[in-house]
């Protein structure tokens, strides 16, 4: 919940207040005093506000206002402010949350790389994804754990995303110790648009939405998108991306309902990560070797993903409910080759990540608002069941045809988690939110390669969360949030006795790992026009989460403790200008002793990101970003480092008013502004080439996109 008691008007109902007359804001105090789940939408307000004019209010970029969240680091980001920035691919949407960077080290087909709060999050683990209620993350996944593929995302059709970060909110289970993002897609659009991109390298995508009232109170939205892109490499990726959504809805915000189709698939050819050795040398077996060439050009993947899901939600006096479905049907086949000819000098080292599987997940929950004792309080309980049927497997391959069989097994995996939390306003300056959640996990597998890794496991977790709120002073709020989370393994880990590639006989893993984490926090709004939050937080694992996605195998690792700060601002000067800054610094380390050293690989040290929006300079709007991924170690101790980057983003946006008869944008964005010489990754293991008589260690980097422009024309109808 936005907030956690009703002590003060929703931003809808504040903005409603700034923008009526006398009488009308009478009407709307008399509502709330009766009690309406919305005032706003009660007859004696509609009644009033009936013989008004029509007024336009811009939304707030953000709605991170005092009282507004339970957190320093939670908040909402509307649709508004993702306009305002270039994203290079769909997942950088996530960008916008604060201290959360988004790369990639393989295909744009591929799942994104994450980086929060010390973690290099892989492509997803330790940080949850909804997108329209739906669940990103896939837990016993053929590439890695909680894989986290936002590649069907359209950044058009996004209204909000709600992001939280820590484990201290009961609604939030598996993956989102770290923190968790929900992105809420629209249900009706202004008006029906197109838009065409055009780019270097053969990038071109095309995007047609719009909704439509189908009489008794039903809407139906569509959107389809077309995405084609070669990128900056010696192999072409020939990228081919096809995706659509159906909306149909009805009621209100109130209460209402909705379904959604979504369908998406993509094929690519990817250029993965290569040694720095031969980058360096410039050569490779006799030929010129540049930073955008390819030591494997067969590497690649084609991915599908087709989702049906419905939720229906109902707010009166009494409380609110809120009941979900779905049922997602998905496929992965990835080629990947890392080590080169390390393990099969004849053939190569390339192997082949295969994901089938069918989820289905239902969600409940009530709220209501009540009294303890003469203390005003609201409490929600909730259900969320998941169980997904996978087949999932990992082979030997060569020019992706099968050569070998590494693992290949069936996997039924069930999640069940009920939660509940109870929100009281102790005095009017202090609130609190006590949660409990339970969680429990049922894992099966039947392993077709080896029946010695075949077997059922089950786990459970039981977390507890507390957040006490102070404030406002001086329009300034105070934070304490601590709790539990946890995240899970793969299921094949939990029942494999030997290890699939050597035959060495293995532990078997926890299905359900334990976090704790803490935070204290500050909001301020005390300086007109800036918004600032600080956050102090610590985060505790009983175990790092390490799947070994070429070995199939699921290691066991080492405790580990992360702490930092994080500063937040928002400043809007005067109308027209908005600036964001926000930095991050984190401590990461492993929390016992080894020999090997305590640093966490890949546990990137300070990121941070500041932008310049000038909005509606007349028909001309702009933004310039500045992107920073700082240093981390590659090995435990220390000794080899990643190598920092800054990257500047720069969007310039120019209204062509009526375009043969409808209004138009046109909109040029340029990534890398300055060219640098970037890498999106790096990391630090051995390899061998052919033609190299041993393993060498050494960094293996992915080199960021050098400068690109795109250009954009979107109408609307």
């Amino acid at each position: 919940m936005s907030r956690s008691v009703p002590s003060a008007p929703s931003p809808r109902i504040a903005l409603h207040i700034a923008c009526l007359s006398l009488s009308s804001a009478a009407a709307l105090a008399q509502a709330n005093e009766q009690g309406a789940a919305d005032p706003a939408d009660s007859p004696s307000f509609v009644a009033a506000v009936s013989q008004l004019d029509t007024v336009e209010i811009e939304g707030r970029h953000y709605d991170n206002s005092i009282g507004s969240s339970d957190a320093a680091s939670q908040g909402v980001i509307r649709a508004e402010l993702l306009k305002s920035r270039p994203a290079l691919r769909p997942g950088e949407v996530l960008e916008f949350v604060p201290g959360l960077i988004v790369t990639q080290h393989s295909g744009d087909g591929k799942a994104n790389q994450y980086f929060l709060r010390g973690f290099n999050l892989d492509h997803g683990t330790d940080f949850a994804t909804t997108v329209g209620g739906l669940p990103v993350n896939m837990p016993t996944h053929g590439h890695g754990q909680g894989y986290s593929d936002l590649n069907f995302l359209m950044p058009e059709l996004v209204d909000k995303i709600e992001y939280r970060k820590g484990p201290y909110f009961a609604k939030n289970g598996d993956f989102a110790s770290a923190g968790s993002a929900d992105i809420t897609y629209r249900t009706r659009l202004d008006a029906p648009f197109a838009a065409l991109t055009l780019g270097e390298n053969g990038y071109r995508r095309g995007i047609a939405a719009g909704s439509t009232e189908l009489g008794g109170g039903l809407t139906l939205l569509g959107a389809i998108e077309l995405m084609r892109n070669d990128g900056p490499w010696t192999v072409p990726e020939g990228l081919h991306k096809s995706n659509g959504v159906l909306t149909l809805s009805g009621g209100t915000a109130a209460s209402g309902w909705s379904a959604s189709l979504m369908g998406y698939s993509a094929h690519w050819t990817s250029t993965d990560q290569i040694p720095e050795r031969l980058a360096d040398a410039g050569t490779y077996q006799g030929k010129p070797f540049g930073r955008f060439d390819s030591a494997d050009p067969s590497d690649g993947g084609e991915t599908h993903r087709t989702s049906l899901s419905g939720e229906w939600h109902d707010s009166s006096d009494s409380g609110s409910t809120r009941f979900a479905a779905y049922v997602i049907d998905y496929q992965l086949k990835l080629f990947s080759n890392f080590t080169y000819a390390l393990e099969r000098p004849d053939t190569g080292d390339q192997f082949s990540q295969q994901d089938k599987r069918q989820v289905y997940g239902f969600s409940a929950s009530r709220t209501v608002d009540h009294s303890i004792g003469s203390l005003p309080a609201r409490s929600e309980v909730g259900i969320q069941l998941r169980q997904d049927h996978i087949r999932v497997g990992l082979f030997d391959t060569e020019q992706r045809q099968i050569i070998g069989t590494t693992r290949n097994d069936k996997v039924n995996e069930g999640l069940y988690g009920l939660y509940a939390q109870t929100a009281v306003e102790l005095t009017p300056w202090l609130r609190s939110v006590v949660g409990l959640r339970a969680d429990a996990a049922n894992f099966s597998v039947d392993s077709l390669s080896n029946a010695a890794n075949s077997g059922h496991s089950r786990d459970h977790r039981v977390s507890p969360k507390f957040s006490l709120i102070a404030g406002p002073w001086a329009k300034t709020e105070f934070f304490f949030n601590a709790g539990r989370g946890f995240h899970s393994n793969d299921a094949r880990g939990t029942t494999a006795t030997v290890d699939p590639k050597t035959g060495d006989a293995v532990d078997k893993v926890p299905g359900l790992v334990a976090s704790r984490g803490m935070e204290l926090g500050a909001r301020t709004e005390w300086i007109p026009g800036l918004q600032s939050s600080l956050a102090l937080w610590k985060l505790d694992f009983d175990s790092e989460l390490v799947y070994v996605g070429d070995a199939g195998a699921t290691e066991p690792n080492r405790p580990s403790t992360r702490r930092g700060i994080e500063w937040n601002n928002r400043w809007i000067p005067i109308p027209w200008l908005l600036v964001d800054a926000d930095l991050a610094w984190t401590h990461a380390r492993f929390s016992d002793d080894d020999p090997a050293g305590n640093r966490i690989p890949n546990a990137v040290d300070k990121v941070g990101s500041v932008a310049v929006t000038v909005r509606d300079l007349g028909p001309w709007s702009a933004s310039i970003q500045w992107r920073y991924l700082g240093s981390g170690a590659l090995i435990e101790d220390n000794s080899v480092r990643s190598h920092s980057s800054l990257t500047t983003n720069l969007r310039i946006s120019r209204k062509l008013g009526r375009w043969f008869g409808r209004d138009a944008e046109l909109t040029m964005d340029v990534f890398n502004l300055l060219d640098r010489k970037l890498n999106d990754i790096e990391y630090y293991y051995e390899s061998q080439l052919p033609g190299e008589s041993a393993p060498v260690a050494d960094r293996h980097i992915h080199p960021a996109e050098p400068r690109a422009v795109r250009v954009t024309l979107k109408t609307s109808f």
